[in-house]
């Protein structure tokens, strides 16, 4: 019977956004210091002559695959939903130099943990499974994403 183990390691970005057609403070363009822990499950690799023997993963692997996908493209981009209004301030932004990233969903904590789960579960190897990610917008809020939660 395999052992299960889940790995994780964490992640700070800084990322602006805004909520089109939102009724509240949020529909401004403001920013967050978002926090993402990423766990994986998996076997520990049991052959003694591989390089990352005893791993489940190797952090600095997993680090790599998350700060390509989702790290390096958010930190310190305005992230807007362009099939919303928003598409005209996101040109004007980058028309001026602004790291913007346009993205097809309101972009909430919620819809952004949805695209990071596809993101990352893209670019796992075979014998590894996303289980969860959360993704902290303050102190106090977050979104939970669970593998186990989700229909096939």
């Amino acid at each position: 019977m395999d052992k299960l183990i889940r790995i994780t390691k964490e992640f700070k970005f800084e990322t602006g956004h805004a909520l089109f057609g939102y009724d509240g403070l949020c529909k401004n363009v403001h920013g967050h210091s978002y926090k993402l822990s990423v766990t994986l499950i998996g076997t520990p690799i049991t052959d003694s002559n591989h390089i990352k023997y005893g791993m489940v993963m190797d952090f600095s692997d997993l680090k790599k695959i998350v700060n390509e996908t989702i790290v390096d493209p958010f930190d310190h981009a305005t992230v807007l939903n362009i099939n919303s209004p928003h598409k005209e301030l996101a040109q004007a932004m980058q028309e001026r130099g602004h790291k913007v990233l346009g993205v097809e969903y309101q972009p909430t904590s919620e819809m952004m943990i949805l695209d990071f789960a596809e993101k990352i579960k893209a670019k796992l190897p075979d014998n590894l499974r996303l289980h969860h990610l959360i993704l902290r917008e303050t102190e106090t809020s977050f979104a939970e994403w669970y593998a186990s939660d989700q229909k096939s």
